[in-house]
């Protein structure tokens, strides 16, 4: 008996190999390929000076299955890149340069393909072509990698999931995403950012958040940044960050997501509609709204409703889960700023059992990399330790780096890191000069990679459960400075008025973090 199951298993496995080649055999054939339409596109562009900038968009030189063909389109490419004339004697002159003309089969080579076409009529229709049996190759590529790692026991599945996932949204993206550049093209393109920087007078980079005065500071959420908003609870943390979603998607047209993990969809929505109604959220909490209300409800949702607002209430969502949601929505909706409310209610990859500080930081590891990925802003909400709480006096009370809850990781990742800071909810209403901190909400820029720290003074309105720009009659002259403890401490000169930032250096705190992970 015991033969037999040994022969059983010798068996089961000799047949999932066999499965395996099987599998494969059925994809090693002649790879997808239209060399004739190759050599006719590349024909067409040294024939026809017009022909290249119609395909330049679509063309790249790992598109072409024949390697002479890479090479010649690189040398078309070189000439175009270099404003000079592309034709028989331009080509063969670069090739002879580059050392690549006895590769592909001398100046003959160059002048067949060249008698291969006799227009360029439907160059870009054949130029598609060619990208899509690319795609088709890469495609095959991918899915026999997929088969390979499947049939591995020791595979990891979610990382395989992540790997197919991944690869195949960057076929969708049409390749676009290089690992490595050559310095000449990096800046060619920071040149071209410079020259349509010049044409922008409101001084913004990036998606606006709508506050004036913070704009001014950080130029808006900036593509592939990871920005960290903590605060401890009741501080306003989702009011501020849907006041910023509201504010992009509504007053400037910029898709943006928002993933709740600890309010549910009409929640939020809710808290929108309060904000943009200007009805107080308890009223529509209990839908006890006079007539005049609710005429002043249908009247002032319509931006809210066509706004490129996007909300995903999934609870206990996972960074696999994330990562695959933030593809699908930037393939299908082009959204340019990740909104995550909140980081502490993620989950890594696996179930429990791990260190959930190292947790943490793999998270917003992962944030940082589906910025970067995906080249938009991801905006995520965090906690912070106890340690705000037990410090004394009015300006204990103002975070600061080292408050930052869980992680070491979450400070390290973090392009920028933001703190929210309301004197009223510690009792403090007035400052040192007794002038009030009433609906006094603070933005505390304690860590900015490209650019200055301070503080930027804002209006909370409780009522409709959002921030606003601080106006000139709303609250007298105040100001900050920065304390030898990192901590932000009062100064007589500092107007905290619109416009009015109090400015400081960045630097790093130290102090020790007592309050344990939980």
């Amino acid at each position: 008996m015991d033969n037999e199951q040994k022969g059983q298993g010798k068996y089961s496995l000799s047949a999932r190999k066999s499965r395996l080649a099987n599998t494969i055999s059925t994809v090693d054939k002649i790879q997808p390929q239209a060399t004739d339409l190759e050599e006719a596109v590349l024909g067409a562009l040294m024939l026809e000076k017009d022909a290249l900038s119609a395909v330049i968009d679509v063309l790249k030189p790992e598109l072409f299955y024949d390697e002479r063909h890479k090479r010649v389109f690189e040398a078309i490419q070189t000439l175009f890149q270099k404003s000079k004339p592309v034709d028989i004697l331009t080509v063969t002159t670069e090739l002879r340069t580059n050392g690549s003309l006895e590769m592909i089969g001398g100046a003959y080579y160059v002048t067949y393909l060249t008698n291969r076409v006799s227009s360029a009529a439907n160059i870009e229709f054949h130029a598609r072509i060619i990208s899509q049996k690319y795609i088709q190759r890469e495609l095959i590529r991918i899915s026999t990698e997929i088969i390979k790692n499947a049939y591995e026991d020791t595979t990891d599945i979610f990382d395989l999931l992540d790997m197919a996932e991944k690869n195949l949204f960057d076929i969708a993206q049409n390749n676009l995403r290089r690992d490595t550049q050559k310095m000449d093209a990096i800046v060619k393109q920071s040149l071209a950012s410079l020259e349509e920087l010049r044409t922008k007078t409101d001084g913004l980079t990036g998606v606006p958040s709508g506050f004036t005065d913070l704009d001014r500071v950080t130029g808006g959420w900036q593509k592939s940044d990871l920005v960290i908003i903590a605060a401890r609870p009741a501080m306003g943390k989702t009011a501020f960050v849907l006041s910023c979603a509201r504010n992009a998607a509504v007053d400037f047209q910029k898709p943006v997501v928002v993933f709740s993990l600890e309010m549910s969809s009409v929640q939020l929505v809710n808290r929108l509609i309060s904000g943009e109604a200007e009805i107080e959220q308890e009223k529509i909490r209990k839908g006890n709204l006079a007539e005049w209300e609710w005429q002043q409800l249908h009247s002032k949702i319509g931006r809210l409703s066509e706004a490129p607002l996007l909300i995903d209430d999934t609870p206990a969502l996972n960074i696999f889960e994330f990562r695959a949601k933030c593809r699908r929505l930037k393939s299908q909706y082009d959204i340019q700023m990740v909104i995550v409310d909140y980081l502490q209610l993620m989950h890594g990859k696996g179930e429990g059992g791990g260190n959930r500080e190292q947790e943490i930081g793999s998270i917003s590891r992962a944030l940082k990399s589906v910025a970067k990925e995906l080249d938009v802003s991801v905006i995520a909400l965090s906690q912070l330790s106890r340690a705000v709480e037990s410090r004394p006096g009015q300006n204990g009370k103002r975070p600061m780096l080292s408050d930052l809850r869980e992680s070491g990781s979450i400070e390290q990742d973090a392009d920028m890191v933001l703190f929210l800071y309301r004197p009223e909810y510690y009792g403090i209403m007035e400052d040192e000069s007794g002038r009030s901190n009433a609906g006094v909400g603070e933005v505390i820029i304690g860590k900015n990679r490209h650019g200055e720290t301070g503080i930027v003074p804002l209006r909370f309105i409780g009522k409709y459960v959002k921030f606003a720009d601080l106006e000139d009659s709303f609250l007298p002259p105040s100001s900050f400075s920065a304390g030898s403890d990192n901590s932000m401490m009062p100064s007589e000169s500092f107007d905290r008025s619109p416009g009015n930032i109090i400015i400081r250096p960045s630097s790093m705190n130290d102090m020790p973090d007592d309050d344990p992970p939980f």
